[in-house]
């Protein structure tokens, strides 16, 4: 497909579309399902729950498509936690999240013809994706779509966004920007998570922080005040670009018009729960 979208068209659809769709794992539902099938500890909760649709996978595979989480950390929960609850349960238990997640956030808007449409469109931009060398992705992609609009949608919410994040770990890998120096120069831009639910979620230690602060440093990419430098910016910018283009064929299948129907009411929704407290208030930012 050769359709023309608008410059960043991509990555305006996707931002609230992928927003969405992390909304379950900031949720007590989500905590309470899975900790119902026997995963109380957080970290291992996370894990479980987003790589479940790959099996009963170890460290190694999770760090690789996880990309900016210590192995160690993970190593402490991973494979261990397949002999609490299996892949299938821990799924099912996702799903239960989603959909108490959703109808909380959403109210009654769950019902509506809007939440019905966006997911039809989400659900057809996922047609044009693509498995190969994208993990996570086709993973998710051989799972069974839920009948429910709120939850087809944010299935369809999840093969996007795991599309554009195996794409993107891609165009990390290619500008030589390793887990942290990812996370590190992202923060720097205002618009990634906060060093302090880094440092806390990722199991990395101040020491590692500082440690990619200098490297980018000693690659120009970064000033002494921990601000990005000009080519920091434009690293990070062609980073984005990077991944636009590895993630246009969903969108493509769309069309302009389709596009901008799809994002308008993904930042509808995405507002909607917002409002309803779906996130830490001090989950971005440099501070």
């Amino acid at each position: 497909m050769t359709t023309t979208l608008p410059p960043r068209a991509v990555r305006r659809c996707h931002h609230p579309v992928n927003l969405f769709h992390s909304t379950v794992y900031f949720s007590p539902e989500f905590g309470e399902e899975l900790a119902g099938v026997g995963v109380t500890d957080p970290h291992a909760a996370y894990f479980a729950g987003r790589a479940a649709a790959m099996g009963a996978v170890g460290a190694g595979a999770v760090a690789g498509t996880f990309y900016n989480f210590d192995h160690a950390l993970i190593a402490r929960h991973l494979p261990a936690v397949w002999e609490t609850a299996s892949p299938a349960d821990v799924l099912a238990a996702r799903l239960r999240a989603v959909d108490r997640t959703v109808r909380r956030l959403l109210g009654d808007a769950v019902d509506s013809a809007e939440l019905a449409e966006a997911a039809e469109l989400a659900l057809r931009a996922t047609e044009a994706c693509a498995r190969h060398a994208r993990p996570l992705y086709a993973a998710h992609a051989d799972l069974p779509v839920p009948d429910a609009p709120h939850l087809a949608y944010w299935h369809a919410a999840t093969l996007l966004r795991e599309h554009r994040g195996d794409a993107h770990l891609a165009a990390l890998l290619s500008a030589g920007l390793d887990p942290l120096e990812a996370v590190v120069s992202h923060t720097a831009t205002g618009t990634g998570v906060s060093p302090r639910w880094v440092l806390a979620s990722r199991g990395w230690e101040q020491a590692d922080w500082d440690a990619a602060v200098e490297r980018l440093r000693d690659r120009g990419l970064m000033d002494e005040g921990g601000a990005l430098t000009e080519a920091g910016a434009a690293l990070r910018e062609e980073v984005e670009d990077h991944t636009d283009r590895m993630d246009t064929a969903p969108y493509a299948r769309l069309g302009a018009a389709g596009v901008e129907r799809l994002t308008e009411l993904a930042k509808r929704f995405l507002a909607t729960a917002a409002a309803a407290g779906a996130f830490p208030r001090d989950l971005t930012g440099r501070g």
